[in-house]
């Protein structure tokens, strides 16, 4: 089984050697690690992978490869606690989950600090208290339409607020385009960027021409053979855009390749008060979202690329931010953003027909004045052919 990982790990373009993978398997002789599958995922990537530009590449060949494997074989795995309190977790039917009633952001919001001080220990189960699984609209592992998550994986995705400090990754943009779609929406961008395109100096031409002129100077010019256009590329990252990771680092790639006037931002479901460069660095090096509204010139195509999948409070409501307490709401963000560039679109991952069941997708889309545009082929299509007018 692992001379097939090693093999998947070369299938997947990751400088891995046969003298590592003797070191790992000697590794796991010594018992250096505890019998558990994510012990042997930090020893490996930690004997396998010399430079950390692989680790995007290593963490989803490994994900690939040991999708539904819980233990390797031939070692005895524990049953994680996690798991064992995932099994106190209420099932609901249909008909029960419409029973519960949401509460409202500021009954929601006053009930959290209200439990936040009575409750002195830890519960499970229930449909009250801060814990794990039930009905309750605090804790995590449970089911309810709306509510607080505090610790635990995200699960339903219904939370309108999370308590815990969230890490996200960047954007790989050497990813290879591998999707026919991708393709043939790069070409999409290349003409839209040739559009407008600018002249630079011809420095031999004029030389010659100059030359040939007796001295009096010959300017030449020539088209710019890069793109001259500007773009400002706004990324949501992070929750349910986990699920479009690939596809998001493919065009994220192409804009790289094909602007050179690229500019790049990431935010969480919203734009707010501060944007930044690095998800590693985002709660250090935070970048005032005033400051770039101030930096570029409204000559720039402004694209936001997101799923627009998100509590309808962090588009309406000051303080509705998943995160943190944001003092005005996303859509206030939202028509500065687009007021400041007027040229702007926003690209959907997911698939158009769902746009119409979520509210926040509909508060986004008439925010953008329709345009939203799905990330397919004839969504990029339409999107360049409106960002070029």
């Amino acid at each position: 089984m692992l001379i097939d990982f090693f093999l998947h790990l070369k299938e997947n373009r990751l400088p891995v050697s046969i003298k590592e993978f003797l070191a790992l398997l000697e590794a796991l002789q010594q018992h250096v690690i505890e019998h558990s599958l994510d012990d042997f995922y930090v020893l490996s990537r930690a004997i396998l992978v010399k430079d950390e530009t692989h680790f995007d590449k290593f963490d989803r060949a490994f994900g690939e490869y040991f999708k539904g494997v819980e233990a390797l074989p031939g070692m005895e795995a524990l049953i994680p606690e996690d798991w064992l309190r995932q099994a106190v977790k209420k099932h609901l039917t249909d008909a029960e989950r419409a029973k519960l009633e949401k509460l409202g952001w500021d009954k929601l919001m006053e009930t959290f600090k209200k439990r936040l001080a009575e409750q002195k220990e830890r519960h499970s189960g229930g449909s009250k208290w801060i814990g794990s699984g039930g009905t309750s609209p605090f804790g995590h592992g449970g089911t309810h339409p709306e509510g607080i998550r505090v610790g635990g994986k995200s699960e339903n995705r219904s939370a309108v607020k999370v308590w815990e400090k969230r890490e996200y990754r960047n954007l790989d943009d050497s990813v290879e385009l591998g999707t026919r779609n991708i393709k043939v929406a790069l070409r999409r961008l290349r003409r839209f960027a040739r559009q407008g395109a600018a002249e630079e100096l011809d420095l031999e031409g004029t030389i010659a021409g100059t030359a040939r002129n007796a001295g009096w100077l010959d300017l030449r010019l020539r088209p710019e053979r890069h793109n001259a256009v500007k773009v400002l590329l706004f990324l949501d990252i992070g929750g349910s855009m986990d699920d479009h990771i690939r596809v998001c680092e493919e065009l994220f790639s192409a804009c790289h390749s094909e602007f050179k006037h690229l500019e790049y931002y990431y935010f969480h479901n919203c734009v707010y008060e501060y944007l930044w460069k690095d998800n590693r660095r985002r709660h250090s090096e935070r970048i005032d979202t005033h400051d770039v509204l101030h930096r570029y010139g409204n000559d720039y195509k402004l694209i936001f690329v997101g799923d627009a999948a998100m509590s309808p409070y962090e588009i309406l409501q000051p303080w509705g931010s998943v995160e943190y307490n944001n003092a005005e709401p996303g859509a206030t963000w939202l028509r500065r953003l687009t007021d400041t560039w007027p040229h702007a679109i926003w690209l959907n991952p997911e698939s158009e027909h769902a746009w119409q069941y979520r509210q926040s997708t509909s508060l986004i889309h008439n925010l953008m004045g329709g345009r939203m545009f799905p990330l397919t082929l004839d969504g990029l299509e339409r999107g360049m052919r409106l960002l070029s007018k």
